[in-house]
């Protein structure tokens, strides 16, 4: 989708701050679209849950693509960045499909992509559309699944892997906050969906959270503040 900064809430009645608080309630909690609607009532904002759903598909992807180009910037800075890959099932009309996702080693998510089987050539995919990406890295953590080897082998980039049997708790306790939002959705019924939302909640994962167990209360609230002014100046024109 083409991103025309100065036009982007041109046409729409609304005001962007009310789209932009709509848009980051429904990818950021697991809440579904009467929810967001409920929510925003009581605020004393009236808009439907169809308008909710419309703010999300439209300008959730562009909101997504401005933060990561930001964020992949920064990552490319640093050369010294280990990457954590796993992959889950997820029903989409009732039928596997696979969801690739990785992680550095602070829980940043790096990459989603859904794949319909889990294979060497699935695997592949998912690698060289990472390392295209992120640039290529000294560390490689992965489970013992054996595609993971054979594709890695082909990228000459074998020697970088690492599996233990605790190594990958990092990726996949990641899981989990994208593992409630799909329950509160209901699953998924396109693999394009899927693909769709994967990447926007990814993004917003990595904007909003502020690893608070981490770092002191002082710390978290203006790391919080900071993050939440930027939202507020996505595509303010």
């Amino acid at each position: 989708m083409p991103i025309n900064r100065p036009a982007s809430f041109k046409y729409f009645k609304t005001s962007p701050e009310i789209i932009r608080l709509a848009v980051m309630l429904y990818i950021r909690f697991p809440l579904s679209l009467l929810n967001v609607e409920d929510l925003l009532h009581e605020r004393g904002i009236d808009v439907s849950h169809k308008a909710v759903r419309y703010w999300w598909n439209r300008f959730g992807p562009m909101f997504a693509v401005e933060i990561r180009r930001k964020r992949v910037q920064q990552l490319r800075a640093f050369s010294k960045w280990k990457w954590h890959l796993d992959e889950v099932f997820v029903k989409v009309n009732g039928k596997r499909h696979y969801l690739w996702r990785a992680v550095d080693h602070e829980g940043e998510v790096l990459e989603a992509v859904v794949t319909k089987r889990r294979n060497k050539a699935a695997a592949l995919k998912f690698l060289k559309k990472l390392m295209k990406r992120h640039g290529r890295q000294e560390n490689v953590v992965t489970d013992r699944f054996a595609s993971y080897r054979t594709a890695l082998r082909e990228l000459g980039a074998l020697k970088k892997q690492q599996t233990g049997r605790w190594l990958n708790n990092r990726v996949e306790n990641s899981h989990l906050p994208f593992r409630r939002r799909e329950r509160a959705m209901q699953r998924f019924r396109r693999m394009r969906s899927l693909q769709k939302f994967a990447a926007v909640h990814s993004s917003v994962y990595n904007h909003i959270n502020q690893e608070r167990s981490l770092t002191s209360r002082d710390t978290f609230k203006l790391t919080r503040t900071a993050a939440l002014t930027e939202w507020r100046q996505l595509f303010s024109g």
